[in-house]
């Protein structure tokens, strides 16, 4: 009897919980770099707030703060590309992210490369293993953050990522989350979709 009050004390001490205030707990979240240009100026921000929200259309969602040097450049073109980081830009991705564009051109700081797009002015980062192409279709003034809906007009991949049978492995990139603050590599992979119920 001794034994069993034990075991359920153990597994109710491991349930206990704790209430926060209502906050933004949602994590980890894809850190990425979100390039924009307006009269031949580029620039580049860091959003951690950022999401899928359509198949079809493809369509995915970034959210700004207003204040931010992105957010009017943004607004008035209504286009941005969505560039993934890797462990190998996470310096980079964590400077867009504190610096602003008012103040110095990101692109010769961070050394990284602008290209053309194909559908939209704003640049791709050249060192991203994915960039998504996106034209704003709705702007949601929220609160704090303002979110940009989005359509997706084309991907980028990086070739070096693409394995004998033309399959795309961004794990070989190395992508980085943001969580809470922090940084972090994935770890192994525990599993595809559908794994549990395969037989």
């Amino acid at each position: 009897m001794e034994i069993l009050v034990f075991k359920i004390f153990v597994v109710g001490a491991e349930m206990q919980k704790e209430l926060w205030k209502a906050g933004n707990m949602l994590y980890p979240l894809p850190a990425v770099m979100v390039s924009c240009a307006e009269n031949n100026r580029k620039n580049i921000i860091t959003v951690a707030w950022t999401g899928t929200v359509c198949t079809n259309p493809p369509m995915l969602s970034i959210s700004v703060r207003p204040e931010r040097f992105s957010y009017g450049i943004i607004e008035r073109t209504g286009e941005f590309v969505v560039n993934l980081t890797t462990r190998a830009l996470a310096h980079a991705c964590d400077f867009c992210g504190v610096k602003s564009g008012r103040d110095i051109d990101k692109f010769k700081e961070t050394k990284l490369t602008a290209i053309d797009a194909d559908f939209v002015g704003a640049p791709l980062i050249a060192e991203s293993p994915v960039n998504i192409e996106c034209r704003v279709d709705q702007i949601l003034k929220l609160g704090s953050h303002d979110m940009f809906l989005a359509k997706v007009l084309g991907v980028h991949i990086s070739k070096k990522y693409l394995n004998k049978n033309q399959k795309f492995e961004l794990a070989k990139a190395e992508p980085i989350v943001y969580s809470h603050g922090e940084y972090y590599g994935l770890g192994d992979l525990i599993g595809k979709f559908g794994y549990s119920v395969k037989k």
